[in-house]
């Protein structure tokens, strides 16, 4: 899987294992950066290797809820209403721009992403299994955006920043889409297979100290900090859980090693943590804040 990831989008290996990783965890994951740096293309990637069924939304301002779950139609010939299911009910979602839609629109997705079902009028429509959604985000122009809010957010298993490519790795750009694009590799994996990558990760082994240093890190973002509002929700210490044994299982383990959560809690906290004005009156780079709360727990 990460090879036919790899074989589409040229470098930005951290990304291509977190969506990885969020795939098999069973989880949502959001993709930060300026544009383009590949972000729809590594999702559409994604959706490729990994075979079942694929939709993507534009999210525009004068998007509508219903754009997303489906709507009720009323057939004339019939006389009765009909159910016109959305493009949500896809195996991988991918939200383009998610920011650029009003919270009315964003928050048609909460269900769907908590509950794995969608209420169109009288009924309740359960999602297809499994079900992803890849969101992408543009934190350059503030114009026509508007900001996801935490109860959104936290629903997202990580947040993945995506960085400008190096000088070799642009090189390499060109020289592969430099011309007619490549074609994604199809169907790697099949949606069964993504079932029994997530029941091999549910079984990997976590050591009673492990679960601990866990608790310890969520804890640690809700201790008083001059910078910070509030930290992590709970749902923050089940998905760490749940990302450093997917990390784990594709390393071939069993079990899960500190470094499995440690290397995991950045993507994992970035989007919870709520900052406050300090942290732009005095230019103090989140990612750094971040860090430094990782850091100063204690290893097991």
């Amino acid at each position: 899987m990460l090879d036919a990831l790899a074989a589409t989008v040229v470098g930005q290996r951290d990304v291509l294992e977190a969506l990885l990783y969020a795939t098999i965890a069973g989880g949502h994951v959001v993709l930060e950066g300026p544009p383009g740096l590949a972000k729809t293309l590594a999702c559409r990637a994604l959706a490729s290797a990994v075979g079942g069924t694929f939709k993507r939304i534009q999210f525009t301002p004068d998007l509508l809820p219903s754009d997303i779950v489906g709507t009720r139609v009323f057939d004339q010939r019939t006389g009765d209403f009909a159910t016109a299911l959305g493009p949500i009910f896809a195996n991988v979602l991918l939200a383009d721009e998610i920011n650029r839609a009003p919270a009315k629109v964003q928050s048609a997705l909460l269900e769907g992403m908590q509950e794995r079902q969608v209420t169109i009028g009288p009924a309740t429509h359960p999602l297809p299994d499994p079900f992803l959604v890849t969101a992408t985000m543009n934190p350059l122009d503030s114009d026509g955006t508007y900001p996801l809010p935490f109860a959104q957010m936290d629903r997202f298993l990580m947040k993945i920043l995506v960085a400008y490519p190096s000088a070799e790795e642009e090189l390499a750009i060109l020289e592969r889409f430099g011309g007619a694009p490549p074609a994604m590799l199809s169907d790697i994996a099949t949606p069964a297979d993504l079932l029994r990558w997530r029941d091999e990760a549910r079984a990997v082994f976590v050591d009673a100290r492990i679960a601990r240093y866990v608790v310890a890190l969520v804890q640690a973002t809700r201790n008083p900090h001059e910078y910070l509002d509030r930290g992590a929700s709970p749902r923050a210490t089940l998905a760490l859980v749940a990302t450093a044994r997917a990390r784990a299982l594709c390393d071939g383990r069993t079990f899960v090693v500190p470094d499995d959560v440690r290397a995991s809690a950045p993507p994992v906290f970035r989007h919870r943590l709520a900052f406050n004005y300090r942290t732009l009156t005095e230019n103090v780079d989140p990612e750094s804040i971040v860090t430094e709360l990782i850091a100063g727990v204690t290893v097991p």
